[in-house]
C-alpha cells in the first residue's frame, strides 16, 4: 500500500514497471537528498517519465506524465563522493493528483492505481504469451527453436520485464505502462514488436531517395 505522498524521480528515458528491478546512479545534489531521506524511511521512490520539452525546466519542476509506477529501494550504496548507486523494485502505478513543496527534490500526492485482476483471463493471456514468445525467438522453417525464456516465469513478470528491457522508445514504454492491466500490456507489446519486424524487412529508410 503507496502513503499518501512520495518522493518522485523524474527521468527522461526511464519507465518501471511493477515487480522489475531497475539499477540507478543518483548525482544530483537533490536526488542523493532524496535517497537519504529514503534510507532512513520507507524506501520508497516513485519514478515518472518527463514530457517532452523538460530540457527548459529541468531544474524546476517541468511537466510529467500523470501515470507512474513506485519502487522499493532494495539495495543503497554511499559512494566516497556522496553519489548513490541503488536498485528499485517496481511495485504499483500511481497517479499523481498534486505536488508538495518545502523539499529539494519533488514530492507528490499519490493516488494507487489498481489494475484489473489477470486471473479471470489466464487462459486469453496464456496464448498471448505464446504469441510474443514467438516474437522473441523466431522459428526458422522446417527447425524449432528453443525459446529462451523460462516457461516458469509468471505471465506478470515476463511481460513487465520486457515492457522495461527492450528498446523502445521511453513515449511507447511509458503508453505500455499506461495500459490497464496485464492483457491489454501484453497484446500493446505484441503489437510494438510486430511493428518493429515490418519496419525491419522493408527497404524503407535503407535506400536512398533518387
Amino acid at each position: 500500500m503507496l502513503p499518501p505522498t512520495i518522493p518522485i524521480f523524474p527521468l527522461p528515458n526511464v519507465v518501471l514497471f511493477p515487480n522489475v528491478f531497475l539499477p540507478l546512479h543518483v548525482f544530483e545534489p537533490r536526488y542523493r537528498e532524496m535517497v537519504e531521506d529514503c534510507v532512513r524511511g520507507d524506501r520508497i521512490i516513485g519514478m515518472m517519465l518527463l514530457r517532452p520539452g523538460w530540457e527548459k525546466d529541468y531544474e524546476g519542476r517541468p511537466p510529467v506524465y500523470p501515470i507512474g509506477c513506485a519502487g522499493v529501494m532494495t539495495h543503497s550504496e554511499r559512494l566516497a563522493d556522496g553519489r548513490f548507486n541503488i536498485v528499485l523494485r517496481g511495485m504499483e502505478k500511481f497517479r499523481i493528483t498534486g505536488e508538495e513543496s518545502g523539499r529539494s527534490y519533488r514530492v507528490a500526492r499519490v493516488d494507487p492505481v489498481i489494475e484489473p485482476s489477470a486471473d479471470r483471463e489466464r487462459e486469453t493471456i496464456r496464448r498471448e504469451r505464446r504469441r510474443l514468445e514467438s516474437l522473441l525467438v523466431p522459428r526458422a522453417e522446417g527447425h524449432h527453436a528453443d525459446l529462451k525464456v523460462p516457461s516458469s516465469m509468471p505471465d506478470e513478470d515476463l511481460v513487465n520485464a520486457l515492457a522495461q528491457y527492450l528498446e523502445f522508445d521511453p513515449v511507447e514504454k511509458q503508453a505500455l505502462l499506461e495500459r490497464d492491466g496485464l492483457l491489454e500490456r501484453c497484446r500493446s507489446l505484441i503489437e510494438l514488436l510486430e511493428m518493429k519486424v515490418i519496419v525491419a524487412r522493408h527497404p524503407w529508410g535503407r535506400e536512398g531517395t533518387h
